[in-house]
């Protein structure tokens, strides 16, 4: 099983909050059972890149180049799924307010599963569910740009149904205890009244689904997630946030398929990325600035081990 006890304590160091102490406690128990040998493991690397990302408060269009490293593996009571990224923009979305270089964005997310069929020793199947656990896990943000400098840290937890398909269709329905601690650059043309320390939004609910499905018996597939989070009250600077919406959805080619090499090797394909009310700000909040709304079209390439 993947480990994951010292990157949740460097976690926790980066959050110092006791409110955050009994979810931990259930990460720090999940993290903790015993290491078996894995049922299976995927490993890859991908690239992407898209010309129409948004940020708030900017209404330029911004290409990113999005490199990413994901680990998923299955095992004796449930899967593990560990995705970090480097997000990198153009200059329309700058490292700083003295630089035409763009921003970098280190983004880390991780999720354990626990299935509770597996735990039980008895299957759980009703209609179309095959299967029910118990999700935890974390993201992790650390950007630097001209005006916001993201420092999100977020845990998660709540109940998964794991849907009877083809391939794979999981749902959850998280609880997410959220903060960030932003700051803008010297010398940025628009400073925000920031809190200056670690803030801490509302305790909110978060629907979540993930999807890996075949089409029949050709080399394609349909693969995403959605998440749909609800208001997490104030924002940073005193505004109210609203509900948001993230759908990353992407159809895949497996390029071995016409080749000789291994299945599911060397895969490509197109990916769509929409983002409402990206970070819980409203119309009203950006204004004429906006950004807070994102339609990307990207491509994509894959390399599996």
């Amino acid at each position: 099983m993947f480990k994951a006890q010292n990157i949740l304590l460097k976690l926790d160091a980066h959050i110092g909050h006791i409110r955050y102490m009994p979810v931990l406690a259930v990460l720090a128990g999940i993290c903790a059972l015993p290491v078996q040998a894995l049922d299976w493991s995927d490993n890859a690397i991908d690239w992407r890149y898209g010309k129409n990302f948004r940020e708030p408060f900017n209404n330029q269009d911004i290409a990113k180049n999005i490199f990413t490293m994901t680990h998923v593996d299955s095992y004796q009571y449930g899967s593990n799924y560990l995705s970090v990224n480097m997000l990198v923009s153009d200059s329309k979305d700058p490292a700083s307010a003295t630089t035409t270089s763009g921003s970098r964005d280190l983004f880390i997310v991780y999720r354990h599963t626990l299935d509770i069929g597996k735990i039980s020793g008895n299957a759980i199947k009703l209609g179309p569910v095959r299967g029910a656990g118990i999700t935890a896990g974390f993201d992790f943000d650390n950007k630097a740009d001209v005006g916001y400098n993201s420092k999100k840290r977020m845990l998660v937890l709540g109940p998964t149904l794991m849907m009877d398909v083809p391939g794979h269709l999981n749902i959850s329905l998280l609880a997410a205890w959220e903060s960030n601690n932003p700051s803008a650059s010297a010398g940025a043309p628009f400073i925000p009244p920031y809190p200056g320390h670690r803030y801490y939004f509302n305790t909110h609910p978060m629907l979540s689904a993930d999807w890996g499905i075949p089409l029949g018996t050709l080399p394609w597939s349909f693969e995403g997630y959605a998440n749909f989070i609800a208001a997490k009250g104030k924002d940073e600077t005193g505004n109210d946030t609203v509900p948001e919406t993230i759908i990353d959805m992407q159809i895949m080619y497996d390029i071995c398929s016409a080749m000789n090499c291994a299945k599911r090797s060397f895969r490509a394909g197109f990916e769509y990325w929409y983002w409402d009310n990206k970070f819980g700000n409203s119309d009203s909040t950006v204004g004429p600035l906006g950004g807070n709304r994102a339609r990307t079209p990207m491509v994509r390439a894959e390399y599996h081990f």
